[in-house]
Parts: C-alpha cells; sequence; structure tokens
C-alpha cells in the first residue's frame, strides 16, 4: 500500500506533471514565474486550494451528489467549491501578506480558472480513488506545479541577467526554456 502511494506521488510529480506534461496551467505558468518569490507564493496557494478543493469535491461526489443521483452535475458543483475556495484564500492573503497579494496580481483569481484545479478533482472521482489515494494524488499535482513554478522562475530570473538575442528575449526564450524543461523531465518516465 505505501509503494503504490508512493509511486502515485512520484507519478504525480515527476513523470506526469501538469504543466510539462499535460500542459495545463499553462497562464499562471507563464506569469507568476517571472519572480521566485511569486512563484513560491502562487505554488503555495495552488497547493492548498487544490488540496481543500479536492477534499470537498470528493465528499460532496460521494456523499450528496451519488445518494441523490445527481452525478451529472459534478461539473457545476466543483466549479462553485473552487471558485468558493479561491475567494477566500484571496482574501486571507491580502489579509496576511498584503506584498504577497500584489505581487500575484491578477494571477490569484485566475486560480479559479485554472484548469489544474479542476482536473484534479474530476480525476479523483474518474479515477475512482478512495480517500487515501485522492489525498495522495490531490497533494501530488500541486506539488509537482509548484516543483516546476519554483524551478522555471529561478531560471527567468537568469534569464533577465543573461545576453539574450532580442528576437528570444521575453515569452519566447521562456517557451524554450519549458520545452527543453518538458524533455529533462521525461526522463523520469523509467523511474517508476
Amino acid at each position: 500500500m505505501i509503494a503504490e502511494l508512493a509511486t502515485l506521488l512520484v507519478t504525480c510529480v515527476l513523470i506526469n506533471n501538469v504543466i510539462l506534461n499535460q500542459f495545463l496551467g499553462m497562464c499562471p505558468f507563464m506569469g507568476v514565474s517571472k519572480k521566485t518569490s511569486s512563484a513560491v507564493g502562487m505554488g503555495i496557494a495552488v497547493v492548498f486550494v487544490i488540496v481543500v478543493a479536492s477534499i470537498v469535491t470528493y465528499g460532496l461526489y460521494y456523499l450528496v451528489l451519488v445518494p441523490l443521483g445527481l452525478e451529472f452535475m459534478d461539473l457545476i458543483t466543483f466549479i462553485l467549491v473552487i471558485a468558493s475556495l479561491v475567494q477566500l484564500t484571496e482574501m486571507f492573503i491580502k489579509k496576511t501578506s498584503p506584498s504577497l497579494y500584489k505581487s500575484l496580481g491578477v494571477y490569484l483569481p485566475l486560480i479559479t480558472t485554472n484548469c489544474v484545479v479542476l482536473n484534479v478533482c474530476l480525476a479523483n472521482i474518474s479515477n475512482g480513488f478512495d480517500f487515501i489515494h485522492m489525498l495522495v494524488y490531490s497533494v501530488g499535482t500541486p506539488l509537482g506545479f509548484a516543483l516546476v513554478l519554483y524551478i522555471f522562475s529561478t531560471i527567468r530570473e537568469r534569464l533577465e541577467l543573461s545576453e539574450v538575442p532580442s528576437a528570444f528575449k521575453g515569452n519566447s526564450i521562456a517557451l524554450i526554456v519549458a520545452a527543453i524543461m518538458a524533455l529533462a523531465f521525461s526522463g523520469f518516465a523509467g523511474l517508476v
């Protein structure tokens, strides 16, 4: 059981990474990765939102929707839960860390529309995970998101100090780096 959970965790973080393998969550990936501090803050916020949203949506699905025969309402229910959680997270960050709130800017409310959050909630149901597997998947996926976001932000900070040909400045070189990172992370495929 523990080996199975560890395999699921490693798969979520490194092998089947939502950004580099599934190409989900690209908007915050490109937008918040210019500074490491913003990337760390966004990573923590995404981890929190995904874990809490997964627990709440999993409970709602199996304790409310399934008994009432309303499984078809899962998408709308999950979106409402995610939007509410993001609003609560946004208010908490604004109150506790105004500088982080300001640095995240428009990307914090965009967690609501971040397809990674909805993807994890729906995958928990479609994969038929029990509660423990759901929890591991719901922690591993945003940890992989946060890891890649952090690594990418450190590279982008170095790129700002480097001499890059004018044709490649900005998002062009960032996308090239993201492609190289995706190639590098594909090397983890033989790990499990």
